[in-house]
């Protein structure tokens, strides 16, 4: 399978780069673990999909600062006290930290963990911008894409948000997690050769438009491609255009309606092709849809067979960005481990490395999450996140897509009814194990009496 192009180094915030030139001057290299999670997630959400694993890993594997980077970085004004030193250890680059993350394809929450980083703090701090964005990105689509296919209720839906999207590179991975999230395929021809999604595609109005006739085009088209052909109807007069296709004596795959009372259409469409016999002709739509939009659809029974979406799936246009964080939550030395916390209004994060164990009911729905210290083994419980890489080398080739996308499927079978309705879901419980707030209380008190213990004495409660 062909892999993503080289990931630069300098795809990352500066302020990432003068952190770790400062680390560096200071001789300051201790092991360092953040966590990557989403804060909280967006209105009339209730889940996420984890996705974009796959893309962190082989960024973490392949970053590297190229000549031409590091000189760059020695013409810019910040870096001018900067010593020599620091630009040779950035020609050696390479990340050699552990990483722990949940599968992509797993249905998470706010607060959890996805990925776990620990490595020494310079490696550590330089990869957080490519690791948020890529895995933020793709979980939001993913999740958005997940609630589209629950709307569609078993009819196809297909990915058609490329030249929506914010980028080409970003049409690509949203290709992908759609894929993940449940849609059958794409349009995005790069998604299929690269990821191996299956691509989908039509024709465009600029195609009838070209022809004089538009049972011409029809013609053309459908003479090409006889077992594929998905011919576009509403450029001219959607019900005129069935009519061409009928008296042409034509047998197209499918024929697509864009525009106009997609339910009424699709009605007098549906009944045509059947009294002319092209009862196999099936109704493909598309034309600013989502998940509402075709929730109401198939609730009014209109007998279409698939649906195109594209802005609102590559863009998650409702909910555009999620609230992910890298948090720093402990740095180990020679004088053992230090745990950290963020106190501030609204922002308070837990510390030390954790795990989230996943409880199920006796019929085998997922009841509840406890995000846990990473010592604990909570009975009953699924332990969610897994070693993915050590020393800076994945475990092994990661899951097939095909194989991701069937968790999802698992995964979103699993989560209580009342938790994935559109409409007003109820959020899923999450909490906290004891041992991990009486983590936190114990960090709180070292912040705010410093004096009293050194911050490296403070070490996880035992399990009960």
């Amino acid at each position: 399978m062909p892999t993503s192009p080289f990931h630069g180094a300098l795809l990352t915030d500066l302020y990432e780069l003068t952190m770790a030139a400062a680390y560096f001057e200071n001789k300051f290299s201790a092991a360092a673990s953040f966590e990557l999670f989403v804060r909280s997630l967006p209105p009339e959400r209730s889940f996420l999909i984890a996705a974009g694993l796959e893309q962190a890993l082989e960024y973490l594997e392949t970053v590297r600062f190229q000549a031409e980077d590091l000189e760059y970085l020695r013409r810019l004004p910040v870096f001018e006290n900067t010593s020599a030193a620091f630009f040779d250890y950035l020609r050696d680059f390479r990340f050699t930290g552990e990483v722990w993350a949940i599968p992509e394809g797993t249905a998470v929450f706010r607060e959890e963990p996805l990925l776990r980083v620990t490595a020494p703090i310079i490696e550590a701090q330089i990869v957080e911008t490519f690791l948020l964005s890529t895995v933020t990105f793709q979980t939001m689509i993913a999740s958005k894409a997940a609630r589209v296919v629950m709307a569609a209720q078993g009819k196809r839906v297909v990915e058609f948000g490329s030249r929506r999207a914010h980028g080409p590179e970003a049409g690509v991975l949203a290709a992908r997690a759609a894929y993940i999230g449940g849609c059958a395929g794409t349009s995005n021809v790069e998604a299929g050769r690269r990821y191996g999604v299956p691509v989908f595609g039509t024709l465009a109005h600029s195609f009838v438009m070209a022809y004089q006739h538009e049972e011409e085009a029809f013609r053309r088209f459908n003479r090409l491609f006889p077992q594929h052909g998905v011919l576009l109807v509403d450029t001219y007069d959607t019900l005129a255009a069935i009519e061409k296709i009928i008296q042409n004596d034509l047998h197209p795959t499918a024929v697509r309606l864009d525009s106009g009372n997609l339910l009424t259409l699709s009605k007098q469409v549906r009944q045509r092709l059947d009294d002319a016999a092209l009862g196999k002709t099936q109704i493909f739509v598309s034309g600013d849809l989502d998940e509402f939009a075709i929730e109401r659809l198939v609730g009014e029974g209109a007998p279409i067979d698939a649906f195109g979406v594209g802005t609102a799936l590559a863009t998650s246009v409702d909910a555009p960005a999620l609230s992910g964080v890298y948090k720093l939550v402990d740095l180990e030395s020679q004088a053992g481990i230090s745990y950290r916390a963020k106190f501030s209004d609204d922002k308070i994060t837990y510390p030390g490395r954790k795990q989230v164990f996943r409880f199920q009911n006796s019929e085998g729905t997922f009841r509840e999450d406890i995000i846990a210290c990473e010592t604990e083994n909570l009975a009953g419980g699924e332990p969610l996140l897994h070693r993915v890489m050590k020393g800076g080398v994945r475990n092994g080739p990661g899951p097939e897509l095909q194989e991701i996308r069937e968790r999802t499927s698992r995964q979103l079978g699993k989560l209580p009814r009342d938790c994935v309705r559109l409409h007003r879901p109820n959020h899923y419980p999450v909490g906290f194990s004891r041992n991990l707030e009486a983590l936190l209380r114990l960090v709180r008190r070292q912040v705010e009496h410093p004096m009293r213990r050194p911050m490296n004495s403070v070490r996880t409660p035992e399990t009960p």
